[in-house]
């Protein structure tokens, strides 16, 4: 779970004190934004490929992604309808950021 650049982490199991738990927390929310970045990356990519604005917002491939999403959540025992809402709130934000970015590929 750490590498040379993150503090030793505990995992959830073996936490004692809410310093550690918080230091958990703290690096989970490092890796999460980290990985929006990618992610992001990727919706700038679909920005420059697709060649139709009207292209951007997909919903059939929203809804697959949602769906995937809560799919996993159930894998991993998590709340189905809280996951679903969350990445219902990503796809939204992502399209949106795809939206900008292939205005401002185009201007």
């Amino acid at each position: 779970m750490t590498d040379d650049n993150t503090p030793n982490i505990k995992a959830p199991p073996h936490c004692e004190t809410m310093i550690e738990v918080r230091q958990g927390v703290d690096e989970v929310d490092r890796q999460l934004v980290e990985l929006l970045a990618l992610r992001f990356g990727y919706m700038d990519a679909a920005a420059r490929i697709k060649a139709h604005k009207s292209d951007v917002r997909d919903e059939e491939r929203k809804a697959q992604v949602i769906h995937n999403a809560a799919d996993l959540a159930d894998k991993y025992g998590l709340p189905r309808a809280i996951i679903a809402q969350l990445w219902d709130d990503l796809v939204e934000a992502s399209i949106a950021h795809e939206d900008k970015k292939w205005d401002d590929l185009r201007s």
